[in-house]
């Protein structure tokens, strides 16, 4: 995503197209919709147009209609793991909030809406273990299976067992999950097609293992015990800002460089976990992405090691780096 998103179609009619969503779909649109409150980091500009969905019916009927229509859009969850241009977004924003969920002996299956915190919590009380990690994930099942989210020694591979998805036809397909070429934060949902648009996930099934619902109680409450001692989780913030190099962390390199409490504008290096920007001064999403790239150079000259992004760079970021002025 970095390096900014299509641009839409000539003559584009933002007022047009929400009717015509809001007719054949039934879904309410907004144009010039501000992002940030809509994204953990709390920065963005504006969407063209602005949809959330609340089922996989509207979400598939949505991103139907925008690729019919050659249309750009942008499909966002709980807007973790994202900083989204100060300039906005190109096109169509679809704020996914379809949340069904249901247990079937030792699976859970689930839309692509549901916060993996939810999840965690949800199979807990129903006595199944496996997706316990997910209650440091920000985000949703859906972001969680496109990026192959994990923590505390667990992520999502080990334990998805299908994934419904929308191909770049329209056509849905459940796929096992040894197709999803899932990896260290990666699966094939990050590389579509050049040609064509990406695969769209919509519900997800996760084989678990049954155990004492008091005992996975336990394991929750160290993580929440873990998470509030070691990241800065009362500040906006994108999660964690660079994967970890192979055999280190990128915290560590980022502690040892010296560079917890770094600012830039209203964005600093967290000073409790070196691998968070926070916006604790209401900074704007030049300044965060100004910042990680200032600790990415650092580093680089320091260790010879080129830091990868963990978080993404959605909208329009056409001619980064800006002059300061335009920031």
């Amino acid at each position: 995503m970095p390096g900014g998103m299509p641009r839409t179609p000539p003559g584009f009619d933002a007022i047009g197209t929400g009717s015509e969503i809001q007719r054949r779909i039934g879904v309410k649109t907004s144009r010039d919709e501000p992002l940030a409150r809509f994204t953990t980091m709390r920065v963005g500009g504006p969407a063209d147009l602005f949809a959330t969905i609340r089922n996989a019916f509207e979400l598939r009927a949505l991103v139907r209609f925008a690729r019919v229509r050659r249309l750009p859009y942008l499909v966002l969850g709980r807007g973790s793991d994202v900083v989204i241009s100060d300039r906005g977004v190109r096109g169509l924003v679809i704020q996914v909030r379809a949340e069904a969920s249901r247990v079937d002996q030792d699976r859970y299956i689930v839309d692509a809406g549901v916060p993996m915190a939810r999840a965690a919590t949800e199979t807990q009380q129903a006595g199944l273990s496996g997706l316990e990690f997910g209650l440091a994930i920000p985000g949703t099942v859906g972001g969680a299976v496109w990026a192959n989210a994990g923590a505390h020694g667990a992520d999502v591979a080990a334990v998805l067992e299908s994934a419904r998805l929308m191909d770049s036809a329209g056509v849905e397909h459940v796929v096992p999950a040894a197709e999803l070429g899932l990896a260290y934060r990666d699966s094939r949902l990050k590389h579509p097609p050049t040609d064509g648009f990406p695969e769209l996930l919509l519900e997800a099934t996760f084989q678990l293992e049954r155990a004492d619902a008091a005992t996975i109680k336990g394991r929750l409450d160290e993580i929440r015990r873990w998470r509030q001692a070691h990241q800065p989780l009362g500040l906006p913030s994108a999660g964690s800002v660079f994967r970890n190099p192979p055999g280190d962390s990128a915290g560590r390199l980022i502690d040892e460089a010296g560079l917890k409490g770094t600012r830039i504008g209203g964005a600093a290096v967290s000073e409790k976990h070196a691998n968070f920007i926070v916006n604790d001064r209401k900074g704007s999403a030049a300044d965060v992405r100004r910042l990680a790239d200032h600790v990415r150079a650092a580093i680089a000259d320091l260790h010879g090691i080129e830091l990868e992004y963990e978080i993404e760079f959605p909208g329009d970021w056409e001619g980064w780096p800006w002059p300061e002025a335009v920031a």
